[in-house]
């Protein structure tokens, strides 16, 4: 097949049937819609494409910078688009948390701005966010710089109503799926997927999968964190569910080692979550319960969206499971810490922690990255990233045991998993702000500056 262009290579991506023997679902077809084999690897090589086209020939004729808030696939797709057209690219986001991305980026010649912003997901209500100024900065129709704005862009869904849904449609036949599971990062290609899946047959089920509290993985929001995207509409989904890292790692595994199938965690997240999801449904309709969307007893069919590939994501899967890359298994990691353990840690609010502060003097250690920590903190913390932290701890507690500690992050649920790691090793009196920063910031209490 012949193209003039690279970009004419985006969408009509493969619909690729999971053997039965996989997934174990007697009863359902289950498909993967492969937006890996995009030409510049991912599911948000439409979006950024159908956001940037618009205003590509000004931007050129300006010399214009594209600019886009996102540390991960729309940025690696709009540095390439940049370069193919003589322009820049700047990334702004407020932290690079996948190292082979952003080596990357730097390597397609991207411009990497950190700025710290309070929370890992634009808030646009939050007007003293620096993220969120830079955003409204640039969404100034007097601006400089072309800012394809994936957060709240039209056109990130829309290129998934006119490609990824449509070529759904075609490649079951012009059948509908019964469901359809999509994880939820800016809600722009499981919105559009839906949008047009209903207007074929508003009896499809859509199944939203957001990554587990305090948990991490990438390209997917926490339940929390996608009431923040300006494009998430709770009505999109008939259910929201939550998936593990774990989990995600143990889908991706399947899919690799099991179907050939090279994707990342987020296609490993959808994947678990969708068999996760149907297995009970499935097990219905083999009782005759008619437990699916369409009350009849043919066979069912069900499509997960694989989003990218997995060579990008070796350090992620190395830190949370080195046994699958032959190390040996990390000591006193965060990842171990139980529900339990995290129930029963001292959580103090925010005027109990500033008395205990004036009474005890505490140490007090600030887990955010060092921009947000310059942008406001409490005054005489300590800035220890908390990648850092969870090295630190791994080698035995990097204080003393009587020493009282006070750790704080954005919203006060990494600390608190800090908190009960480090009261699981013998700390006699580690304590997490309750609400973070955030909540501290929101009480009035003293915050200073670097």
């Amino acid at each position: 097949m012949r193209y003039d262009s690279i970009t004419q290579a985006i969408g009509n991506t493969p619909l690729v049937r999971i053997d039965p023997r996989v997934h174990g679902l007697r009863h359902i077809d289950l498909y993967a819609k492969l937006e890996l084999l995009n030409p510049f690897g991912s599911v948000k090589d439409r979006a950024a494409w159908n956001m940037v086209r618009p205003g590509l020939e000004t931007a050129v004729e300006r010399g214009s910078q594209i600019v886009e808030l996102s540390s991960g696939n729309t940025a690696k797709a709009l540095s390439v688009i940049a370069g193919m057209h003589g322009l820049s690219f700047k990334s702004v986001t407020n932290r690079m948390r996948i190292p082979e991305i952003k080596d990357l980026l730097l390597l397609l010649g991207a411009e990497i701005e950190e700025l710290p912003g309070r929370s890992e997901c634009l808030d646009p209500t939050d007007t003293d966010d620096p993220l969120t100024l830079f955003h409204h900065a640039l969404s100034d129709p007097d601006s400089a710089y072309l800012h394809t704005d994936q957060y709240f862009n039209d056109r990130n869904t829309e290129a998934h109503a006119l490609g990824t849904g449509p070529e759904i449609v075609k490649d079951l036949d012009g059948r509908v799926p019964d469901w359809f599971v999509a994880c939820v990062g800016t809600a722009g290609s499981s919105t559009g997927v839906a949008r047009v899946l209903r207007e074929h047959d508003p009896r499809v089920r859509v199944v939203g999968l957001v990554a587990d509290k305090s948990d991490f993985i990438p390209g997917i929001r926490t339940i929390d964190e996608v009431h923040e995207v300006g494009l998430f509409d709770p009505a999109t989904y008939d259910t929201m569910e939550s998936v593990t890292a774990d989990e995600a790692i143990d889908g991706m595994l399947t899919l690799a080692r099991r179907c050939g199938i090279l994707a990342g965690p987020t296609g490993g997240a959808a994947y678990f979550g969708t068999v996760r999801h149907l297995r009970a449904l499935d097990a219905g309709l083999g009782a005759g319960l008619g437990a699916g969307p369409a009350g009849s007893a043919e066979r069912r069919t069900a499509v997960f969206i694989v989003c990218d590939r997995i060579e990008s994501y070796l350090s992620y899967v190395r830190r949370r499971r080195p046994d699958l890359l032959g190390l040996a298994p990390r000591k006193n990691s965060l990842l171990d810490v139980s529900g339990t353990e995290i129930a029963t840690v001292a959580s103090v609010r925010v005027r109990e922690a500033q008395e205990w502060i004036a009474r005890e003097q505490p140490l007090v250690i600030d887990l955010r990255s060092p921009s947000a920590y310059a942008a406001l903190h409490i005054e005489h913390a300590v800035n220890i990233v908390d990648e850092l932290f969870a090295e630190l701890v791994r080698g035995g507690l990097p204080f003393s045991a009587r020493k009282p500690v006070l750790l704080t992050c954005p919203v006060g649920d990494k600390s608190a998993r800090y908190a009960a790691l480090l009261t699981r090793m013998g700390h006699t009196d580690a304590r997490s702000l309750d609400g973070g920063i955030i909540a501290w910031r929101d009480a009035g209490a003293p915050l200073v500056r670097d």
